[in-house]
């Protein structure tokens, strides 16, 4: 079997030994049953020593035996779905590398080596359409087992497997119907593994949610916040590796939403503990930043340049800047990918992780936070106040350029705080975090035309020293000054309305 990767939707069912298999040739949508064929699979699983792979749902063996003989790494992608990835099983039984690579974030340098056993004989029957496509498999195993760590008995069990292939979802719902009929039931176990292993808890104890729990203390809101977007740095972090082009940008939104939490609460905080961890979250944004621009940068001047008048593009233009911008978001995305798989990524998320367990909060942290949270995020609003009145105060173009910039960090900052404030105080921090986004996604909208015109004039000069005509680079940096000139009175409109709305209720 060679390298391969596809989204395996499946259902389990536990079975008695003498139960019956009954006849699916009788289901709508259902055309016929083929012959049954009958493998033997022989599957070693791998995880670290502490199970730190069967935590985060993900399995990783090699398997010899029917069609699919070779190392599969499953990966959790939904409900009944997990991604399946697929190795050759090559010369040795060292886990591929590209596997390690995938699971680099979870293991964190611990070894992987070989944690259970699992022999299957599996009778598999293909359901068939009228023309002959299989739409699902649903197979009957007779399992033998054994965990390779202490001194546990051989497991032996019987259960049912329908995994879906060609036919549609509502299928497996279905087939369900028709097992549970037969006297199967849900599986205990999620897999055979978690079956011999028993369901371990989940990656590191995670706080539970605080929406909807406006007695939740500072602490119990800090750390289910920096949980929350842990979770989801750690799930980007698996679409950057997956190839995913929006898992760049998601990856800088959880690192920056890290970052602004910490600093929301930084009064409350030691920040000799906390301030290394914000300083490594800045290194961890910046490390995508390549990427990122590169690919806003790339979407947004296609699109510029597909509503120009064909009169106006001279030259190779398109052709340049698609040729830059892809090469600066290839060199982004490595950079990036290095980053991921660094040491000094691992150390980052081992440190988050201590602090969720235990912040390091100086004060307060068993207060209330719905009366801690209003005075940091005044803190908050002043802070956004302060830097407007930088933009205000602007001699010139670079400056007020810089100052824009600085209120965008600063709105974002704010925004985020509201939203992680709503669960606990409810309306008037829902409206804050909404009018915050305006302004931070009109500053944002700045911040692009300050980078594109960056860019721009770079790419101008390039062409030009080519011998091309630079007509049309030029009149797209004309373009991005007139945007930033309408968002600079846009964002004068919304600040005017936010003050007016805000400003006393958070003027502390």
């Amino acid at each position: 079997m060679g390298r391969s990767h596809h989204d395996e939707i499946e259902r389990k069912y536990d079975v008695d030994v003498a139960m019956v298999f009954p006849n699916l040739a009788e289901m709508d949508g259902v055309d016929s049953v083929a012959q049954p064929r009958t493998f033997q699979l022989e599957a070693e699983y791998f995880d670290t020593p502490g199970l730190d792979l069967a935590r985060s749902g993900v399995t990783l063996r090699r398997r010899t035996g029917g069609d699919d003989a070779g190392w599969h790494l499953k990966l959790p992608a939904g409900p009944d779905t997990r991604t399946e990835l697929r190795e050759p099983l090559g010369p040795t039984r060292e886990v591929p590398l590209i596997f390690r690579a995938r699971v680099h974030t979870i293991a964190r340098g611990r070894p992987l080596e070989p944690v259970a056993t699992v022999r299957t004989d599996r009778r598999e029957y293909p359901l068939l359409d009228a023309q002959g496509s299989v739409l699902a498999l649903v197979s009957d195993d007779n399992v033998q087992a054994r965990r390779l760590a202490g001194t546990e008995d051989e497991m032996v069990w019987r259960e049912w497997e329908v995994e879906l292939a060609r036919g549609p979802r509502d299928l497996l719902d279905a087939v369900h119907g028709r097992l549970l009929d037969a006297g199967a039931s849900p599986a205990s176990a999620s897999s055979k593994l978690a079956r011999v292993l028993g369901e371990p808890p989940a990656a590191r104890s995670a706080p539970g949610s605080t929406s909807g729990d406006p007695g939740a203390s500072i602490q119990q809101l800090l750390s289910a916040q920096l949980a929350r977007h842990l979770a989801r740095l750690l799930e980007q972090d698996a679409g950057v590796r997956a190839e995913q082009a929006e898992a760049v940008h998601r990856v800088r939104i959880a690192a920056r939403r890290l970052r602004s939490t910490l600093t929301t609460f930084r009064p409350l905080l030691d920040t000799s503990v906390t301030d290394p961890v914000r300083d490594e979250l800045r290194w961890l944004g910046e490390s995508f930043a390549g990427a990122r621009d590169a690919q806003v940068l790339r979407e947004h001047l296609r699109t510029v340049l597909a509503s120009e008048p064909a009169e106006l593009v001279v030259g190779p233009v398109s052709a340049r800047l698609d040729d830059e911008l892809r090469a600066e978001y290839e060199a982004g995305r490595e950079t990036a990918k290095q980053a991921l798989d660094s040491e000094r990524f691992v150390r980052l998320l081992d440190a988050i992780e201590e602090l969720i367990a235990s912040p390091p909060l100086q004060r307060d942290g068993h207060r209330a936070a719905r009366k801690t949270m209003p005075d940091l995020l005044a803190r908050d609003v002043k802070r956004l106040r302060r830097a407007v009145r930088v933009i205000e105060a602007a001699q010139d173009s670079t400056d007020r350029d810089s100052a824009f910039h600085e209120a965008r960090k600063k709105a974002k900052r704010l925004r985020y705080a509201a939203e992680s404030a709503t669960s606990v105080l409810g309306k008037k921090t829902r409206t804050l975090a909404a009018d915050t986004k305006l302004l931070q996604e009109t500053l944002g909208i700045h911040q692009d035309t300050v980078v594109a015109r960056q860019r721009l004039r770079e790419y101008g000069m390039r062409a030009h020293l080519s011998g091309e005509n630079t007509f049309t680079i030029g009149r797209l940096h004309a373009l991005e000054q007139a945007r930033a000139e309408r968002t600079e009175a846009e964002f004068v409109a919304l600040w005017d309305k936010f003050i007016a709305k805000h400003a006393k209720r958070w003027d502390r």
